[in-house]
């Protein structure tokens, strides 16, 4: 079989007919070029938003299994629309939704995990030789339930068939050129990167780049598939790679994040006994909960403050969790803080050289900023500080390590 390559378009590459025919063109080119295109497709434009809209104006507490019912659709649309225009133009085109490409996943709904992939539908169609368009976002559970894997899905459906095909490389066009040193609607001045590696944009991704989805750059990085972050609109543009880049002996700051989508959450006095700790954050894993940042500050009359940041979507499934550990263990009322951002700098080898990290600190507290929490790992480090500043510092701290100037 000729090479397969794994393109994915997202939900602004197919909001529009013209979106749509653009996309199309791009995708019979490949098929021209000699390669087997697997096209992987979004919702189209806000339409996933809207069915939120409609489900919670029906019933404000919709149960998680209906959701993904009724979400699944929106990509539906969108394969099916993109189906028939490749066929308008002359070449055979079939749309498959996650199921019939095989795609299993455990049963989480709203945020599942793909467990296995069957490609064989997909390589028979191909073998047919057939354009194939498969629904991003999506699954089915081995008891036959749909289910969807959470924001930002179709990148992860995509990696994981590229894997699964044993592609060539996998594609991810979006609104934006590439990966980029901070979000330019941010930043003004941000450079766009050529190369950057698995670790550095799993971090980025994990901490508030919102181009590619965390799991899926995992999963690349795991079977070292080559991606590509390239403009829907810009088909010319080059994009960005993503793959191992040799380490450079220099550590050097690749980027600036800011996540303001997350909520600081305080557990004050926990009795200090082993296991406490223990006791909450697996009562929070049962549920699926993603955890972030954690600081757990020692009282000198044997009693305990646990910090620890949640997704702000998550705060109203972690709130009775929290409330049931506190009256077990007798705490004091849990602390809400909802204008918190994480501001992060990430780049391979960082905590190595004291001067990145003085840096960082140094200019906030130029800029008045006071810090609440501290995270570190090899190529990243994260701070909590006051949403309303966030904008600011991630300016100032982009301008002192003279990112508009990375390559």
């Amino acid at each position: 079989m000729e090479k397969i390559i794994v393109q994915k378009y997202g939900g602004s590459s197919v909001a529009d007919a013209e979106r749509i025919q653009r996309v199309t063109k791009h995708v019979i080119q490949q098929k021209k070029n000699g390669l087997n295109p697997v096209v992987v497709v979004s919702a189209m434009g806000d339409s996933t938003d809207h069915l939120i809209e409609l489900a919670k104006s029906i019933n404000p507490s919709p149960s998680s299994r209906e959701m993904d019912v009724l979400l699944s659709t929106g990509e539906q649309i969108s394969i099916s629309l993109l189906a028939m225009s490749i066929e308008a133009m002359g070449y055979k085109a079939i749309s498959l939704t996650g199921y019939q490409c095989g795609i299993q996943t455990d049963p989480f709904f709203s945020k599942a995990k793909i467990s296995d992939i069957h490609p064989d539908r997909i390589l028979s169609e191909l073998d047919e030789g057939k354009i194939v368009i498969v629904a991003g976002f999506q699954g089915m559970t081995e008891n036959g339930d749909i289910t969807t894997l959470g924001r930002g899905g179709s990148d992860t459906t995509a990696v994981a068939l590229a894997v699964a095909l044993n592609a060539t490389a996998c594609e991810i066009y979006t609104d934006v050129r590439g990966i980029y040193t901070a979000d330019p609607r941010v930043v003004k001045d941000a450079s766009q990167l050529k190369d950057i590696s698995y670790d550095e944009m799993l971090e980025l991704a994990k901490l508030g780049a919102k181009v590619m989805h965390p799991r899926s750059v995992e999963l690349a990085r795991k079977n070292n598939m080559k991606l590509v972050v390239r403009s829907s609109f810009e088909l010319e543009e080059s994009g960005t790679n993503i793959t191992e880049v040799k380490q450079m002996e220099k550590a050097q700051v690749r980027g600036v994040t800011c996540d303001d989508n997350i909520v600081r959450l305080t557990v004050p006095n926990v009795p200090d006994k082993p296991g406490i700790a223990y006791k909450l954050f697996s009562m929070l894993a049962a549920k699926n909960i993603h955890i972030d940042m954690i600081i757990q500050n020692l009282n000198h009359d044997a009693f305990n403050d646990i910090s620890f940041t949640v997704p702000k979507d998550e705060l109203e499934n972690v709130n009775s969790i929290i409330e049931a550990f506190i009256k077990e263990v007798g705490a004091s009322p849990l602390l809400i803080r909802k204008d918190v951002a994480k501001l992060s700098i990430v780049g391979t080898g960082i905590t190595s050289d004291a001067n990145i990290a003085s840096g960082l600190f140094g200019t906030l507290y130029q800029l008045g900023i006071n810090i609440e929490m501290i995270s570190t790992s090899e190529i990243k480090i994260s701070c909590i500080i006051d949403e309303s500043q966030s904008k600011l510092a991630v300016n100032e701290i982009h301008s002192f390590f003279e990112l508009n100037h990375v390559i």
